[in-house]
């Protein structure tokens, strides 16, 4: 049985579906203004993991995600710039260019890290009607109330509305995240349906009841996940943690209060990833994407592969000396995998503990140390073949192409270790051997043995 940590809960729970085996998830999508980063990657990995886990046991996932492709404002308190303006400004295109430029960025991201694609992948841009109905059906019932530059929702009228967080309203006060917009009855009342500024058009703007205008960024989660999962209760949901205490609330409260049902059974919220141990910043320039991995020559799956070693509700620290200890993890078990022939039979003790420890809060730390206790077990190659196949089931990392796989990977080496090589190479040609041999002592002590080929040098590392 799963166990899986419950934000609504706070706690660790067996989790039931609601109608079993069926499940259906909604996925908290990106939005399409700028680049995705291997910070969004990482989150997108567990959330594929979560899936092939329910799989695994035995559940059929219906999984939603939106894109957003709906301008919605830089700050959580509904002010500032519309992100889709700015991003379109910021690369000299269309706000829709601007959308189906990164839409596929993202998708081309998820592709090579060997993330399924949800069932429905659900455009922002094409369900304006159902948001607008959904502000009506609140209106109807007494939750909004209108502004100079919008409808809003009526926290106080909902009683349960930190439940998710936990955090006391009392306590809150404006600041860099939430701030008073002006007209606004209570700090947490949140945009449902923004106007257009008079005077001025917009790229992306609709006609609706109230005016000309554009829906808050909340809004459209709550009318997509219900329409496109067909249901007013979600098994799970899942996210960031930095969605807990703004989106992720502003969503239960607006779904409950309009459908008089639980939202989400089950919130999943993943925690950060930095990169040598600070926050990303484009002002800092540690902003790496899917891309920037392929091109300094890892593969993908090794960042995959580095993703699944720190537990989804841990921070994580990227460093690209991390990365490439993953690719030659990665590469080492491709190896093995590579080498082993007729997959029959497998191993029911190693299945066990490894299903254990992917429904143990999705332990997958543990799962990859299982996985490596088989590979150097003494059962029979056609035996770890079998249960390894089925545990990449859950890992993703791609084992039915091992031996495809096997001759492309190779290590990658640090700066320090390249530019020893490079120096040895040009002894070597000088004729220099005395003094090259003392070049690869230097490598070894760094930790890599290299080999001179036909083809050239083989580095291995130790």
């Amino acid at each position: 049985m799963l166990r899986i940590y419950n934000t609504l809960g706070h706690a660790v729970e067996d989790f039931k579906a609601i109608n079993p085996p069926a499940v259906n998830m909604y996925t908290c999508g990106p939005t399409v203004y700028d680049y995705q980063h291997i910070g969004h990657m990482r989150r997108y990995v567990g959330d594929d993991i979560l899936v092939r886990i329910l799989e695994f046991n035995g559940f059929r996932v219906k999984q939603a995600m939106n894109i957003t492709d709906v301008g919605h404002l830089v700050s959580d308190s509904d002010t500032g710039e519309d992100k889709m303006e700015k991003g379109a400004r910021k690369f000299g295109l269309s706000t829709w260019e601007t959308a189906k430029k990164f839409e596929k960025q993202f998708l081309n991201s998820i592709d090579a890290l060997n993330i399924q694609r949800p069932e429905l992948l659900m455009h922002a841009t094409d369900y304006i009607k159902e948001q607008i109905v959904f502000i009506q059906i609140l209106e109807e019932k007494s939750y909004t109330y209108k502004i100079a530059d919008g409808i809003y929702f009526d926290t106080s009228k909902f009683p349960d509305y930190t439940k998710l967080s936990g955090q006391n309203i009392s306590e809150l006060k404006a600041g860099a995240r939430v701030e008073m917009v002006e007209g606004k009855k209570h700090l947490t009342d949140f945009a449902l349906w923004k106007f257009s500024p008079l005077g001025q058009k917009r790229q992306m703007e609709w006609d609706s009841p109230w005016g000309v205008g554009f829906p808050g960024w909340h809004i459209e989660c709550s009318a997509m996940a219900i329409k496109g999962l067909n249901t007013e209760t979600l098994d799970i949901h899942t996210g960031g943690i930095d969605h807990i205490s703004i989106h992720h609330t502003n969503e239960i409260a607006q779904s409950e209060a309009a459908t008089g049902q639980k939202f989400v059974n089950y919130w999943v919220h993943h925690n950060f990833l930095h990169v040598d141990g600070n926050k990303m910043s484009k002002s800092v320039g540690n902003i790496y994407t899917v891309e920037d991995v392929i091109s300094k020559g890892f593969d993908p799956l090794a960042l995959r592969y580095l993703y699944l070693q720190t537990h989804y509700r841990q921070e994580m620290n990227f460093t690209w000396e991390a990365l490439g200890a993953a690719q030659v993890a990665y590469k080492r078990l491709i190896d093995e995998v590579a080498n082993l022939r007729q997959p029959k039979g497998g191993v029911p003790e190693y299945e066990e503990k490894f299903s254990e420890a992917i429904n143990d809060d999705m332990n997958m730390a543990k799962a990859l140390s299982v996985v490596w206790e088989l590979v150097k077990s003494d059962y029979s190659d056609s035996d770890k073949a079998e249960s390894l196949l089925k545990m990449d089931q859950v890992l993703g990392l791609d084992f039915e192409h091992a031996r495809e796989k096997k001759k492309l990977l190779k290590v990658v080496v640090p700066n320090e270790v390249q530019l020893l090589i490079e120096e040895r190479n040009h002894l070597r040609k000088q004729g220099s051997f005395t003094q090259a041999d003392h070049f690869r002592n230097k490598i070894k002590k760094l930790g890599y043995n290299i080999k001179d080929t036909d083809k050239g040098v083989l580095i291995e590392k130790i």
